[in-house]
């Protein structure tokens, strides 16, 4: 059933009642799972992931996820692992999928970029990853619960990964010169809109992470990835918030005790 994006124009509003311009609800927690070196739980919308970070350790995992570092510098590995239940369809992704594999790649190399791994030579972070529900933004959600992880680990690097979507309310074929650009997209809208995926470093505007696998009219492009640059903002001041939470209560509990 074809997305009605007639109410995008009539009432400025989209179908789950947000803004053009507006985040879904985020959620996000740290240190989540005690036996872990870090850990994370994160939603954005109604995608729920768990991460968990091993390392930095010593010596090399066979196989695995996607990974990526010279001798000289620690190999970022990532690992997702997608529920069955998670989606509509429950349908359950092996190890081989392809979109899968890619999002590994993707993980892999942002971080690579961004950690200190010129620190821990011959050495691995393993990041792991469990999707317990999609609805859209999933690389996103991906990238911003690995960043949460990796700082609860203690893992040194130059600045936060924070990471949303934008799109666009026509699709490439009706070539609507009027359309405009949205912010964080469910799944219902990523089904039927182009969209991107971009993440950013710190407050800045520094693109790390650019993922687009729709077809769109140039003219188009760059008022997107301005909303989706903004929106990576927003989900900075919101990880940030995450991780200064969780510092006070830590020291809080070193006084009591």
């Amino acid at each position: 059933m074809p997305l009605d994006t007639s109410t995008y124009s009539l009432a400025l509003l989209r179908l789950d009642g947000r803004r053009w311009n507006e985040l879904r609800r985020m959620h996000a927690q740290i240190s989540t799972q005690p036996t872990a070196d870090g850990s994370s739980y994160l939603e954005m919308g109604n995608t729920k992931v768990i991460c968990t970070v091993a390392g930095p350790a010593e010596g090399r995992r066979a196989g695995g996820g996607g990974g990526t570092a010279g001798d000289a510098n620690a190999m970022v590995q990532v690992e997702i692992g997608i529920a069955g239940f998670s989606g509509v369809d429950r349908k359950r992704r092996g190890r081989g999928d392809k979109r899968t594999s890619e999002m590994q790649m993707t993980i892999a190399n942002a971080f690579s970029n961004t950690l200190f791994t010129h620190l821990y030579p011959h050495s691995t972070i393993l990041i792991t990853l469990h999707v317990l529900s999609q609805d859209g933004s999933l690389l996103a959600a991906c990238l911003n619960a690995s960043t949460l992880a990796l700082i609860d680990a203690g893992v040194p690097m130059s600045d936060y990964i924070a990471a949303c979507t934008s799109g666009s309310t026509s699709s490439y074929s009706s070539n609507d010169e009027a359309a405009d650009p949205l912010l964080d997209l469910n799944g219902t809208e990523e089904q039927e809109l182009p969209f991107l995926t971009v993440g950013t470093l710190g407050a800045g505007e520094k693109v790390s992470v650019l993922v687009m696998e729709s077809r769109i009219q140039a003219m188009r492009l760059e008022g997107m990835l301005a909303v989706g640059v903004d929106g990576c903002k927003q989900v900075k001041e919101i990880l940030d918030q995450v991780v200064r939470r969780h510092g006070k209560r830590i020291l809080l509990e070193s006084v009591k005790t």
